[in-house]
């Protein structure tokens, strides 16, 4: 019966999968990316609140836990992202969708049962361990995409991250507001399962395992992640994303913060603007993912990613003189539009860089270091406003937009020659 069962619905997929193009692909993952990062991000809001409202059961404090429930799913994605890469190599990368789509599905539904902080950290730390949406699309459209046409494909998917990123933290605060804070939850598990049976349907993936397979144990992964990292130019585009993850959310502890101290207490809705101006820079990096990867796919990834470093440096320190939101609003739309370059485009160099075969390890190594600058760019922009005030945490930022830029320019290997790899 079971097998009967699996004949079925795979027979259902064929049929709804319609004769494919490397732009029908793109288009049904971009859907997925979009209903993954709303949901994804509909929980950020209320984290902290939520925590309050379970209390602890060990006696440790609010301000702690929060912390901790933020970063512990950067930090385990970070340990097994590599893993899931290489699996998505020898077993295709639309399965790895599936499982971070239904797995971060379930491990979400359980969120809104947690009893204490202390559970709900424990299953952010799941969530982490069989998530990564983000690696497995990118490594699925890097395969199936013309290498001419990767850099749009790429800031394609940064649209649909960045458009979910904007909308999913309002849709869940409100929801939130009207329903307590299990339904966002449930409803977020539902975005994600669905997402994960559009894949399942809309999705017929050409994959072929290499031809050489080496067998499935850590000195074999090892070898051929050490074979990825020694390819020209991989190593330091990894060291690029991660100093753009780190630059862009090195404000995110202080954002909120520093918006209420340009608004004379009682004279404005902080919370609204404070919103807004997350909103507006991630409004603009969806639309500068897609014209700046265009735009790289025809003069070079490379160029791209220096003057969209450099023009983000020119743009953050500026904002450290800012006296009203409206500055800071302009500001980092104008940045954020920068930033969409800055995000596509090691995504398209390191598809450039290295083959479609290795494209699962690739982009589960790249997943794992963005993850990894998640997890310490907040604790970092805290240090720094602890140290040189909130406005120094905008110079910080800028600084570190100097040495991409530096990097890109001096470092980065103009070529786009590949080394075939072995699969990891």
């Amino acid at each position: 019966m079971a097998r009967a069962l699996a004949s079925n619905v795979q027979s259902l997929s064929r049929t709804f999968a319609l004769p494919h193009s490397w732009r029908f692909t793109l288009g049904v993952v971009c859907i997925t990316q979009v209903l993954s990062a709303i949901g994804f991000s509909m929980i950020f809001p209320f984290l902290p609140l939520y925590i309050e409202e379970l209390g602890s059961v060990g006696g440790f404090s609010t301000e702690v836990l929060a912390g901790l429930v933020i970063s512990v799913q950067g930090l385990t994605m970070m340990i097994t992202a590599p893993f899931w890469g290489a699996l998505a190599d020898r077993f295709g990368r639309k399965k790895m969708i599936i499982r971070a789509m239904f797995g971060g599905g379930i491990t979400l539904a359980l969120m809104a049962f947690a009893q204490s902080a202390e559970q709900l950290i424990l299953i952010r730390a799941l969530q982490g361990l069989v998530t990564g949406t983000v690696s497995a699309n990118n490594a699925l459209v890097a395969a199936a995409t013309p290498r001419h046409r990767v850099g749009f494909a790429m800031g394609a998917l940064q649209v649909g991250l960045w458009a979910g990123v904007a909308v999913g933290p309002l849709i869940g605060g409100v929801l939130a507001d009207l329903f307590g804070y299990s339904i966002p939850f449930l409803i977020t598990a539902v975005l994600l399962c669905g997402g994960g049976l559009i894949i399942w349907l809309g999705v017929e993936e050409e994959f072929s395992a290499p031809k050489h397979q080496k067998s499935l144990h850590a000195t074999a992964m090892l070898r051929g992640w050490r074979d990825i990292l020694a390819t020209s130019g991989v190593s330091l585009v990894l060291g690029i994303r991660f100093l753009a993850g780190l630059a862009r959310t090195i404000i995110t502890p202080i954002a909120p913060l520093f918006v209420v101290s340009l608004i004379a207490q009682g004279a404005a809705p902080s919370n609204t603007y404070a919103g807004m101006v997350l909103a507006v820079s991630s409004l603009t990096s969806t639309v500068g993912a897609i014209y700046l990867g265009n735009l790289g796919d025809r003069i070079s990834h490379r160029k791209v990613l220096y003057f969209c470093a450099a023009a983000a440096a020119l743009l953050y320190l500026p904002q450290a003189l800012v006296v009203d939101v409206w500055q800071l609003m302009l500001l980092q739309g104008l940045a954020g539009f920068a930033a969409g370059g800055i995000m596509a485009a090691p995504s398209a160099l390191l598809s450039h860089y290295t083959d479609a075969e290795s494209a699962g390890a690739v982009f589960g190594i790249d997943n794992s270091v963005i993850s990894g600058s998640r997890a310490l760019a907040p604790l970092v922009g805290a240090s720094v406003a602890l140290w040189l005030g909130m406005r120094g945490v905008f110079i910080a930022a800028a600084v570190v937009f100097v040495l991409i830029a530096l990097a890109a320019s001096i470092l980065l290997p103009s070529h786009t020659k590949k080394r075939q790899l072995p699969a990891a």
